[in-house]
């Protein structure tokens, strides 16, 4: 029952932070890790951090989803229409900025600076399609960074995905002191991804097949669940990446049924509530104290990062010979990070393998840098678009944050 009683807390508090943040015109993302923030053992201590550690059945879940639906989406005839452009910018702003983030942190003091360096570069090549989505529909975008742009975020995952794989193996290796050996770096990542890989496409096969024998939305919504519960379970049981499983189930099963785009429509009504959850306890774990100390690294990462993602996409549109707008806006709009770098940390926070100083470390630094990216990316991807001229004027009338604000305290005034 107390189990239920800290979901039920969470839950009131990311609608209630999701309400304010739409008053003040900012992604649902930024109030749910905000609620996280208030209620966890830091700030209000509404939640304690083992309750914490007992729900994380409920991130690893909702992780799954996240990686499944981002599998979702990887269609052959979208890959195909993706082009040598597109796989070329990709590359380039995902290697150069995880380059960029390892050589800046690489000598940081404190302890384990390697291993935390090879994890942090993984995850700042993660980016977040949801909210880079949200500006591009909220301000009916269109053009050349546009068009760059959304599949740039999409692949952009899942390439982090495999490179966060072997970085986490190639920390657990050095911070365990075993040293660094043929099977560390090179065998034991490739195991990782290959079983990864094939089970998930396994899963997405019987997932697909299974799909003809039932009709109901609601049966094919339960089949769909017990899909990612089981690639979840399977991760953990053989030491897999339940990432880049739960990743090919959903590239899988996309890619063998015609009606995938309407069947997978049906999951969103359930997912919503799961994620909500999963930020918010996601922002529970921020340690402030734990700021004090990596304080310096937070900042080095998101101006490495921020640094890496422009020079990269740039080098790379120059390489493609794309578009001068894609060349001079597009690394602004692949600033924003959330769920999938999230999910990152998480997975590193439940690492045993690892120091669980290391780990408090990379968790902290990436859950600062998601607030901060979550504040200021949306806001700089509408400029970037809007300095492109991809977003009309007619489409920007809206109210501003102050505006909304004073527009609510003038509703909520007491009638004289």
């Amino acid at each position: 029952m107390q189990t239920l009683l800290i979901i039920a807390i969470a839950m009131a508090a990311g609608l209630l932070l999701s309400r304010l943040m739409k008053i003040l015109n900012l992604p649902n993302v930024t109030g749910y890790l905000i609620a996280g923030v208030l209620i966890g053992p830091y700030v209000f201590k509404l939640v304690s951090a083992e309750q914490i550690k007992d729900l994380k059945l409920v991130t690893s879940t909702a992780l799954g989803f996240i990686a499944f639906s981002i599998g979702g989406e990887f269609k052959l005839q979208f890959l195909k229409k993706l082009g040598a452009q597109i796989i070329i910018i990709t590359v380039a702003q995902a290697a150069v900025t995880v380059l960029l983030v390892i050589l800046a942190l690489r000598f940081m003091p404190g302890e384990h600076s390697l291993p935390r360096a090879l994890l942090l570069g993984a995850i700042a090549a993660a980016t977040a399609p949801a909210a880079t989505l949200l500006v591009v529909r909220q301000y009916k975008a269109r053009g050349p960074v546009t068009d760059t742009l959304l599949p740039v975020t999409a692949f952009d995952d899942a390439i982090g995905l495999m490179i966060f794989s072997v970085c986490l193996a190639l920390a657990i290796a050095f911070s365990s002191g075993k040293g660094v050996t043929v099977g560390s770096v090179l065998l034991e990542p490739l195991r990782e991804i290959g079983l990864s890989l094939l089970t998930g496409g396994v899963m997405g096969a019987v997932l697909a097949v299974s799909m003809r024998f039932f009709r109901s939305n609601a049966n094919r919504l339960s089949l769909m669940l017990a899909s990612v519960f089981a690639c979840v379970a399977l991760s953990e049981k053989w030491e897999l990446s339940s990432l880049l499983t739960c990743m090919m189930l959903g590239c899988v099963f996309a890619n063998m049924r015609r009606d995938s785009v309407r069947v997978l429509e049906i999951i969103d009504g359930w997912t919503p509530a799961l994620f909500m959850l999963f930020f918010v306890f996601s922002g529970a774990e921020l340690d402030f104290s734990i700021l004090t100390t990596v304080g310096l690294i937070g900042v080095v990462y998101l101006i490495a990062r921020s640094i890496g993602k422009y020079t990269g996409s740039w080098l790379g549109a120059a390489m493609s010979k794309s578009d001068k707008n894609v060349k001079k806006y597009l690394g602004i709009t692949l600033l924003p990070q959330a769920g999938v770098a999230i999910g990152m940390a998480q997975m590193v926070a439940a690492s045993p393998e690892l120091p669980a100083a290391l780990a408090s470390q990379v968790v902290t630094v990436a859950l600062f840098a998601t607030l901060v990216y979550e504040l200021i990316g949306p806001l700089l991807t509408k400029m970037a678009l809007k300095k492109a001229g991809e977003i009309e004027e007619a489409n920007l009338g809206r109210r501003s944050p102050l505006a909304n604000l004073a527009r609510l305290l003038r509703r909520s005034a007491p009638v004289k």
